[in-house]
């Protein structure tokens, strides 16, 4: 019999078809068992094709979706959709967002934030990695990062030295620990955090699938750090990700001779935030709440502590982007007469405020 994760699973191992167009044919028809029994006519309509269907509707596809959950089922592996709650909530919205994630821990509930760079960085660059880490995860900020030699390691390190959470998004199974020498980091991640990845189990590192593992970093943490970065580096490939999805992109300078400084400078030069210190990063994003002065950020602590996930649903989408109140009503799935009642809470906390022009936004 199957289930809806089998489902998803299934609607997930369809090749050759961008995430969005399959999302879009689920969201049309109100399931994913919806879409599944739906005809061929309506997989065509959503630019979907005929070979697709009937593969989505075969037997191989059968059994590699439930040789996958036999798979996770062994190993401790939790298959989380994108209709799940525990998904990360931002990365619901950006284009092409996974239709599955397979996770190893538990994703942190707190505001996250991308720390990336090269994979062959300077000793300046890893301190300063880990230093950046460090300090946010002092705040309450989970870092995400791609568990890759270099500055992603050093990132990682960084958030756990000061006890905090922080992700490791892969390109590969998460069962599959890459690089080798970091199968030691990969579990103290899992400890305080998420290895998650949109590979099933055992599927083992690829160049082609890094650029789509670089969207997933950027797209659930509300802003990427680059540390340090050739001109031709993946991790300008996720700065661009970024830039796309709405999010802010900060860059730390460094010395104009130096190659792994030229895609970070150029990154400034072409708009990116300049980050000297870590309160840079702190001052620029509210993180869902009105900026606190340096001095009382440590004693008021962080306004959203205490909101509860309908809440954290609508700050995170005001994230992305100013909304009407339809717009935000159909963005986080919920009733106007319901939504509005939390926002007038929002409003009288001074999270949010309704602009001129009838948005709601995150007072900054």
């Amino acid at each position: 019999m199957n289930t809806e994760t089998e489902y998803w699973v299934m609607l997930s191992r369809i090749d050759n078809s961008r995430p969005q167009k399959r999302l879009d044919l689920v969201m049309a028809l109100g399931s994913v068992s919806k879409a599944y029994e739906a005809d061929m006519e309506v997989f065509l309509r959503a630019g979907l094709t005929k070979e697709q269907y009937e593969y989505f509707h075969g037997e191989a596809i059968k059994a590699e979706a439930d040789d996958i959950i036999r798979t996770c089922e062994a190993k401790g592996i939790r298959i989380l959709t994108i209709s799940d709650d525990e998904y990360p909530e931002l990365l619901r919205y950006i284009t092409d967002p996974p239709l599955v994630l397979y996770c190893r821990g538990r994703i942190p509930k707190s505001n996250s934030f991308a720390i990336v760079g090269s994979r062959k960085a300077s000793g300046y660059g890893m301190e300063t990695a880990r230093k950046m880490a460090y300090s946010l995860a002092l705040e309450d900020i989970s870092i995400v990062s791609g568990m890759a030699r270099g500055i992603d390691t050093a990132a990682h390190t960084g958030a756990l030295e000061a006890g905090g959470e922080t992700v490791a998004v892969l390109g590969c199974g998460v069962d599959v620990p890459y690089p080798p020498e970091n199968k030691g980091l990969m579990e103290r991640i899992i400890e305080s955090g998420a290895v998650i990845s949109e590979y099933p189990p055992g599927t083992p590192p690829s160049t082609f699938n890094f650029p789509g593992r670089n969207r997933i970093i950027s797209g659930m943490s509300v802003g990427t750090l680059v540390v340090e970065a050739g001109l031709k580096s993946g991790s300008l490939i996720t700065a661009n990700y970024a830039l796309e999805q709405g999010r802010d992109v900060f860059a730390v300078p460094g010395n104009i001779s130096n190659y792994n400084s030229m895609g970070t400078n150029r990154l400034i030069k072409d708009g990116a935030k300049m980050v000297l210190s870590v309160d840079d990063i702190l001052e620029e994003l509210s993180f869902g709440s009105a900026p606190l002065a340096k001095s009382n950020r440590k004693s008021e602590g962080n306004r959203t502590s205490n909101l509860g996930p309908e809440e954290r649903k609508i700050i995170n989408a005001l994230k992305i982007e100013d909304l009407y109140d339809e717009e935000l009503a159909e963005k986080v799935s919920m009733d106007l007469a319901e939504l509005f009642e939390i926002l007038l809470e929002l409003e009288f906390k001074g999270i949010i405020r309704k602009s001129i022009n009838g948005k709601y936004m995150l007072i900054s």
